[in-house]
């Protein structure tokens, strides 16, 4: 199973995510960042794989496209959710593995058809897929039918919280969608990590983990549970 480092990138930094409040968000310069400046971040973590949001992207400011770049260079894979909107949006930065989140995407579920790379976040708040309200089960059960590589679990209420899975919820998710599946939001520790591997995920998406310590930096180093 993928150990992904998530980034979040704003105003050309690294800030912290919680819960979705965006206009809390503040530089991480906490826990194990040496910085918050993002490529001394990333090479003083040494990720093996990367997970960057373009907050000012996905709020519709101007995209960080030369930072995600530079920063993708340091890693073996980088995700990068660029709040996509368009398909030609969705490939603009080479080098990456788009992720189209539903929060921008589409304003149709039908509209995510025209979308034919990368992963698909499903976007969750309150327990329900943004932006047309439905459960992430079902949600799934119809990407199915899309075009896409795998798909990301973001549990946007979680982000942050460390308040952990619930193994009957994952299990479900897991059994509505036959390709990578990946999660992020709220994974607590390694107890967690061990819980999304069981439950059949790919990977994960962590970075509140990894800096309290109830995550190993060096499983994010190698990539993968150790």
């Amino acid at each position: 199973m993928e150990l992904i480092l998530a980034v979040d990138l704003a105003g050309g930094l690294v800030v912290h995510g919680r819960s979705g409040m965006r206009a809390g968000y503040r530089p991480l310069t906490w826990g194990i960042a040496p910085s918050a400046e993002p490529e001394a971040y990333v090479s003083a973590l040494k990720p093996r794989y990367l997970y960057i949001a373009d907050l000012e992207s996905i709020l519709g400011r101007t995209p960080q496209d030369d930072l995600v770049r530079r920063c993708a260079a340091l890693v073996e894979r980088c995700y990068l959710d660029r709040g996509s909107r368009s398909p030609a949006e969705c490939t603009a930065v080479a080098g990456v593995t788009p992720v189209v989140g539903t929060e921008t995407a589409a304003r149709a579920l039908e509209d995510l058809r025209a979308y034919h790379a990368g992963y698909l976040s499903i976007d969750i708040k309150e327990g329900r897929v943004l932006p047309w309200g439905i459960r992430p089960a079902e949600m799934l059960r119809r990407a199915s039918a899309l075009s896409f590589e795998g798909c990301i679990i973001l549990n946007i209420s979680a982000v942050g919280t460390q308040r952990g899975l619930v193994r009957e919820d994952l299990e479900e998710m897991r059994a509505c969608y036959s390709g990578r599946l990946l999660y992020g939001g709220g994974v607590a520790g390694t107890d967690d990590i061990h819980l999304l591997a069981d439950a059949g995920f790919d990977g994960a998406i962590i970075a509140t983990a990894v800096h309290h310590g109830t995550v190993p930096l060096e499983w994010v180093r190698r990539g993968h549970p150790c």
